[in-house]
């Protein structure tokens, strides 16, 4: 039953397991919905581990965060089987079942909290699912319970605009919004802190309207505008590293880290730090070495990327173990970033007043005084971190962005995403890619989806253009 019903949950048809679906899934007690507390932490938690799966497995490999020892792994090469496709569908789409559940529960009790929780965790997940696969299920999606089994899948620009809305409609329901003492507790990111929340909701909205903004479209610089400037004070956003929004994950039950049980094989031992990653750390005399990286004779030393097959280079540098059970690692957005995208956003003439310096520098000392650290001395002045204004755009973009890749550390695909919408940071070739040389711009759609909802699929695919790793998203075109 419980595979019937997840099957359902990720759009698949199951035709052949509906007979007798509806008594079966009804309760036996007369619930008609389950109580939204009881679903939000094991589907937050439930998603972030997954992220931090695929985030290890794939965004760190290719980014260069870390490298393969392991000859047979070629996603460093850009080479990214079909098959890596099934885990983070399968596992979002579920997951967002319970998500929209929170919502029906909240509406049905009559709790703006709970419908203003679920439309922001509905914004961020959604948006994953549509930045790496592109045109997907969304208006349709996760209704197999009303016979949706094969749904459409809707262009990107309109699940975005949705998802504004979405947004939009979380920012005014916790305005009134209030949790009980015991619902506050069940809470795993802000234990009950509804204007923390609100200004998640905000903060996220800020990623999405920046990652859509060079399209022209949906208008996207004018909400920037409105939301940092003009109705500022409609639109609270994060203002300090405490309001950033993570599940810190815990060393007891429920709420472990995806790595606290892994092997050390395979959480470090098969893996090597990037050049690129730890060349940029030794330059700036970067604290967070410390905390993520360990030593190789006495040094931190980094491996290249796309290495040619049989050409495995010697361990050097690896992930600390620490970080096997590190609580900051159940970052979704946190407030640094948010700094480098009203950097981006200042320095693109989207918010007038904003000052790119100021919010650069804000950035980068949030992201190091998150981990607990200080800024060394000379940091922001006498390396290559330091702002210079006489630098044109595309060299101050370059260093914003490198220094948001540093703060996404281990947060889901966003580095990887972020770099295919602007190109940055500038990642070294190494001799044994392949794709073209080309960095994945997608992942290509599950193989199981292509059999089971093959005529919505193939539209999906004549819209987009393709079905490969080279084939653009809408806001990447």
């Amino acid at each position: 039953m419980k595979k019937i019903i997840s099957a359902l949950a990720i759009t698949v048809s199951l035709a052949s397991c509906t007979k007798d679906f509806k008594e079966l899934n009804t309760s036996k007690d007369g619930a008609k919905y389950t109580t939204p507390e009881t679903l939000l932490g094991p589907a937050v938690h439930d998603v972030l581990k997954r992220n931090l799966n695929r985030c290890l497995r794939l965004t760190h490999e290719l980014m260069q965060v870390h490298v393969t020892l392991n000859d047979g792994d070629e996603i460093h090469r850009y080479v990214i089987r079909p098959q890596e496709s099934d885990y983070m569908w399968n596992n979002w789409y579920l997951q967002l079942t319970n998500i929209r559940d929170i919502y029906k529960g909240g509406d049905a009790i009559n709790n703006n909290a709970f419908m203003g929780i679920s439309l922001v965790l509905d914004a961020w997940v959604s948006s994953l699912i549509t930045d790496v696969y592109g045109d997907v299920p969304y208006f349709d999606a996760n209704k197999g319970r009303e016979g949706f089994l094969q749904p459409r899948f809707d262009k990107q620009k309109d699940i975005y605009e949705d998802l504004f809305k979405k947004l939009e409609e979380a920012n005014e329901l916790f305005k009134t919004a209030t949790l009980n003492e015991t619902e506050a507790k069940l809470d795993p990111i802000y234990a009950g802190d509804l204007a923390k929340w609100r200004k998640f909701g905000n903060s996220l909205y800020l990623r999405l309207l920046l990652r859509v903004s060079g399209t022209g479209e949906l208008g996207a610089a004018g909400k920037i505008l409105d939301i940092v400037e003009t109705r500022k004070t409609n639109y609270p956003i994060f203002t300090s590293n405490n309001d950033s929004a993570i599940l810190k994950f815990q060393t007891t039950a429920p709420y472990l880290s995806e790595f606290a049980e892994y092997r050390d094989l395979d959480f470090w031992v098969n893996n090597s730090l990037g050049e690129f990653f730890i060349d940029n750390l030794n330059e700036w005399n970067d604290p967070r070495r410390d905390k993520w990286a360990t030593k190789k004779d006495n040094a931190f030393v980094g491996i290249q990327s796309g290495y040619p097959v049989g050409q495995i280079p010697a361990p050097q540098s690896q992930y600390n173990k620490n970080l096997m059970t590190e609580p900051l690692l159940g970052n979704i957005i946190n407030y640094p970033e948010l700094q480098f995208i009203l950097a981006e956003c200042a320095l693109k003439g989207y918010i007038p007043s904003g000052d790119p310096k100021a919010y650069y520098e804000a950035g980068v000392t949030a992201a190091i005084t998150m981990w607990g650290l200080t800024v060394p001395t000379g940091y922001l002045t006498d390396s290559s971190a330091q702002w210079y204004s006489d630098d044109d755009n595309d060299l101050k973009l370059q260093k914003i962005i490198l220094q948001k890749y540093y703060t996404l550390f281990f947060t889901d695909f966003q580095s990887w995403i972020e770099h295919r919408r602007t190109s940055f940071p500038k990642l070294p070739q190494g001799f044994g890619l392949q794709n073209d040389r080309i960095m994945p711009t997608r992942l290509k759609y599950p193989v199981n989806v292509q059999r089971v909802n093959q005529q919505n699929y193939l539209a999906a695919v004549a819209n987009m253009g393709g079905d490969d790793m080279k084939t653009k998203v809408w806001w990447n075109k």
